[in-house]
């Protein structure tokens, strides 16, 4: 099939592009700069510009594009470009798939588990209604944004991602020259619950996604095992040879130096199930914590 990425040059965009031409896929990246490339296609998400042409002849779309949620401190301006990259952009998309002749039929549109809020010790699925916060304000907005492309007859698959495993990016690579020194410690009460997915879990999924035509609407991709976070600490200093900090990083201090993005992501916690994928038949190959590292690293 040929398949249209957004994002292409991050983490996960990357990764995904390499598995699909490595299963014989025709892959087409949008940039956001002038093409240099044969694959390229121009777009500019936030200033509403795709030329419909881009599309046609393609199969499926999976848009990835987007700032970084922990890339920098909340401001209240780094909040509104958090906002405007995710919906603006989906939207241009979405927009332009829904005027495509002969465009792609399937829109796996990226999200994230912060949809839930802050679930405590409770264990969500698909089906648990949105939570409270920047977060999951943010994130329902940017599904909503789909909406042109679900109602021109695609099938839209809502990407709801945890936490994703990798030593070449994202928040686990950011972790370990910490805790390579030794200086990793448990995040405030270490009880609130992480949600994770090893990368090449994430990668699988997509392509489970992209293969079933009878699943649409959000779908969670996190592996079948979340951990709180003092397990993942633990988890993590094992897979390094390495302690952990006896002393935990206070609450107070972390948002002292994190702000806002300290309480919606890093203390506060999501218990998710990838009920759906479960479902589906689809199987992990990373289920447990411990194994997942050792897989990334």
């Amino acid at each position: 099939m040929t398949t249209v990425v957004t994002g292409a040059s991050g983490l996960l965009g990357s990764a995904l592009v390499s598995a699909l031409r490595d299963d014989g896929h025709e892959v087409r990246r949008l940039v956001r700069r002038e093409p240099a490339a044969p694959d390229e296609r121009f777009w500019d998400p936030a200033g509403g510009v795709l030329d419909p042409a881009a599309l046609e002849g393609a199969d499926a779309v999976v848009h990835l594009a987007g700032a970084g949620i922990g890339d920098r401190r909340w401001s209240d301006a780094y909040k509104r470009e958090l906002v405007e990259s995710r919906v603006s952009g989906t939207r241009t998309l979405a927009e332009a798939l829904a005027r495509a002749d002969g465009g792609p039929r399937v829109l796996l549109s990226s999200s994230a588990i912060g949809f839930y809020g802050d679930t405590g010790d409770r264990a969500v699925d698909e089906s648990a209604p949105p939570g409270e916060g920047f977060l999951a304000d943010l994130v329902r907005a940017w599904e909503d944004a789909t909406a042109p492309a679900a109602e021109a007859g695609l099938r839209v698959a809502r990407l709801r991602t945890g936490m994703v495993l990798s030593g070449r990016g994202g928040a686990l690579a950011r972790m370990l020259p910490i805790f390579r020194m030794g200086a990793g410690a448990v995040l405030g009460s270490g009880r609130q619950y992480v949600s994770w997915i090893s990368l090449p879990d994430w990668v699988d999924a997509v392509r489970f996604l992209l293969s079933r035509e009878d699943l649409s609407g959000p779908v969670n991709l996190t592996a079948p095992g979340p951990v709180t976070n003092a397990d993942y600490t633990a988890a993590l200093a094992k897979a390094l040879k390495r302690p952990v900090m006896p002393v935990p990083a206070p609450r107070l201090a972390l948002r002292l130096a994190l702000g806002e993005f300290a309480d919606e992501a890093l203390l506060a916690g999501q218990r998710v199930l990838p009920r759906r994928l479960l479902d589906a038949g689809h199987r992990f190959a990373h289920p447990a914590i411990g194994d997942a590292l050792a897989a990334v690293l």
